[in-house]
C-alpha cells in the first residue's frame, strides 16, 4: 500500500522540494498552499501523514489542524520558521505530534516522519495502528486488547494513541496535561495519574506497558 502525504505550505519551492524528496521514497504526496484547501483534501483523502505550515493565507494552521482533528488521527506536524512557547504550547493543545523547524534537512525530516508512522516498529496502515497485541482503528476509534474489544473512555484513547505512536518515548506529566487536556487546564497533575492507572488495568497482559519515569512521567514500552 503506498503511502500518503499532504504537504500544506505557501512556500512553493520548499513544498515541491519535500514532495520530490518524498516522492522519492515511493509516498504519494498532495501539496496545498492555504488552510482551506488543506481542509478540504482532508475532508475528501485519508493520509498517512500531515505536514503544517502554521502561517498560512487565510486559514491558520492552528485552525486547520483543531479542523483536521475533528475528522482524523492522522499525523501533522507543523513547519515554521521560529517556534515560541506559546505557540508550541497552542499546536499541541490543537492536536499537533510535533514541530519542524526551518531550515531542516529533508533526511532528517523523512526520519521523523517514518518513525512516527509506525514504520520502524509496529504497523501504521491507513486507519489501523499494530502494536503487538493492541490494535487500534483510528477511523471507528476503537482499541482492542489481545483480540478482544478495549472500550475506553475519551482521554484514556488519546492517551493511548499518543504513546502509541510514541513507544520509549518519555512524556512529563506537564506535557501530557498539555497535550490532552490543554495548555489552559486549571486541574493539577494527579488527573494524569488517575488516567494512566485505569489504562494500565486496561492494557494488562498485552505487549504495550507504561512505565513511571522517577521524577518525571511515563514511557510505554512495546513488546513485539
Amino acid at each position: 500500500m503506498e503511502l500518503k502525504l499532504l504537504i500544506v505550505e505557501d512556500d512553493r519551492l520548499l513544498a515541491e522540494a519535500v514532495s520530490d524528496y518524498f516522492t522519492g521514497k515511493s509516498w504519494e504526496t498532495d501539496v496545498v498552499y492555504d488552510g482551506d484547501s488543506a481542509v478540504e483534501k482532508a475532508e475528501r483523502k485519508s493520509y498517512q501523514m500531515i505536514l503544517l505550515d502554521v502561517m498560512l493565507p487565510g486559514r491558520d494552521g492552528f485552525s486547520v489542524c483543531r479542523k483536521i482533528r475533528e475528522m482524523t488521527e492522522t499525523p501533522v506536524f507543523f513547519i515554521t520558521a521560529r517556534v515560541m512557547e506559546e505557540d508550541e504550547l497552542n499546536g499541541y493543545a490543537v492536536g499537533a505530534d510535533d514541530y519542524i523547524t526551518k531550515p531542516f534537512s529533508l533526511p532528517v525530516l523523512y526520519a521523523k516522519v517514518m518513525a512516527m508512522t509506525g514504520r520502524v516498529r509496529g504497523t501504521y496502515l491507513a486507519d489501523l495502528i499494530v502494536k503487538g497485541s493492541v490494535t487500534v482503528n483510528v477511523r471507528t476509534r476503537s482499541v482492542t486488547v489481545r483480540g478482544m474489544d478495549c472500550p475506553l473512555a475519551p482521554k484514556e484513547y488519546e492517551m493511548l494513541l499518543l504513546f502509541l505512536r510514541n513507544p520509549n518515548r518519555t512524556f512529563t506529566r506537564d506535557q501530557l496535561l498539555t497535550r490532552l487536556w490543554g495548555y489552559d487546564f486549571e486541574g493539577n497533575e494527579r488527573v494524569v495519574d488517575n488516567h494512566i492507572k485505569k489504562l494500565r488495568k486496561a492494557l494488562e497482559g498485552s505487549t504495550c506497558r507504561i512505565h513511571t519515569v522517577r521524577n518525571t512521567g511515563y514511557r510505554m514500552e512495546v513488546s513485539i
